[in-house]
C-alpha cells in the first residue's frame, strides 16, 4: 500500500496545509506503519507537497520511493492545464529536484499527455534526463493502452496512474497491459465517489468483516492484479492508519470477486 500525499495540501490541492506540523506528522505516521512509497506532484499546492515531504521526512528512511510528477500547470486553484514542451519538463524536474532535495528522483511519471505536444517529444525528454542520471525510472499516467504503447517506443516505462477503483473501471484494457508486461498500476481516486463505497456489495462485505467500506474498495484493488500499487490519500491519521489496515484484512478472493 503507497500513500498519495495530494491530500495534505489546503483546500483544491491548492496552497500549504492549515497546520504544517499535522502534515509533517502523518508522514511520519506512514512511514512508521511501513509505507515505503509516496506519490506526489510539483502540481501540488503547487509545490508546496513536494516541499512537506523534504521537511518531514529528509534525510529520507533507506528503502523510501518518492515518486513525482510534471507536465500540469497550476495557473490558479481550479486549473490543471497540460504542459508537455521538453523545456517545461526539464524545468519542473529540476524544480522537483530541489524540493525534495534530491540529486535524483526515483520514479519520474509525465503527468498528462499534452495534446498540443507530440507524445513522443514528451516522454523523450524524459528519457534525456534519465540518460543524465536525474530520473532512475519513468512513468506515465492519465494514459490510454495506445498512448502506452507509444511511450514504450521511445523509453522504458514502469509505472502507469490512471483513475481505476470499484466504480471507475475504464482503464481495464491499460491494467491487462501492465499486467501482462509487469508494469506497475497506480490508481489514483482508489476510494472512487462516495457511491461506489455504498454500493450493496461493498456494504455487506464491509459488515461481514469488520471493515470499513474504504477498506473493501482498497482490499478490492489489491486482489484485482498483482502489478496494483494502490496510493489512497488522506490528511487524517485515522485515516492513514485505516488505509494500510486493508492489505491485512484477508478477504476471501470470491467475495472480492463478486464486486
Amino acid at each position: 500500500m503507497g500513500f498519495g500525499a495530494m491530500r495534505v495540501c489546503g483546500p483544491g490541492v491548492w496552497g500549504a496545509p492549515r497546520d504544517r506540523m499535522d502534515a509533517h506528522r502523518l508522514f511520519r505516521r506512514a512511514i512508521e506503519l511501513g509505507v515505503n512509497f509516496f506519490d506526489t506532484a510539483d502540481s501540488y499546492g503547487p509545490h508546496v507537497d513536494e516541499e512537506l515531504i523534504a521537511e518531514a521526512l529528509h534525510p529520507y528512511p533507506e528503502g523510501l520511493v518518492i515518486a513525482t510528477k510534471g507536465g500540469l500547470l497550476r495557473p490558479q486553484r481550479n486549473a490543471w492545464d497540460p504542459d508537455g514542451r521538453p523545456a517545461h519538463l526539464r524545468r519542473a524536474l529540476e524544480g522537483s529536484l530541489k524540493r525534495l532535495r534530491l540529486g535524483r528522483i526515483d520514479l519520474y511519471q509525465l503527468h498528462a499527455p499534452d495534446p498540443r505536444v507530440p507524445l513522443a517529444d514528451s516522454v523523450g525528454a524524459l528519457a534525456d534526463m534519465q540518460r543524465e542520471g536525474k530520473i532512475r525510472h519513468i512513468g506515465v499516467s492519465n494514459v490510454s493502452r495506445a498512448e502506452l504503447e507509444a511511450a514504450r517506443r521511445v523509453a522504458t516505462i514502469v509505472s502507469v496512474q490512471n483513475e481505476y477503483n470499484v466504480g471507475e473501471r475504464s482503464s481495464d484494457d491499460v491494467l491487462a497491459e501492465c499486467q501482462r508486461l509487469g508494469i506497475a498500476f497506480l490508481p489514483w481516486y482508489p476510494l472512487g465517489a462516495g457511491a461506489a463505497l455504498r454500493a450493496a456489495g461493498v456494504q455487506r462485505i464491509a459488515r461481514r468483516h469488520g471493515a470499513s467500506p474504504a477498506q473493501v474498495a482498497l482490499a478490492w484493488l489489491l486482489a484485482r492484479s498483482p502489478v496494483m500499487l494502490p496510493i489512497p490519500g488522506t490528511a487524517s491519521a485515522a485515516h492513514l492508519e485505516e488505509n494500510v489496515a486493508a492489505a491485512a484484512l484477508g478477504i476471501p478472493a470470491e467475495e472480492l470477486g463478486s464486486l
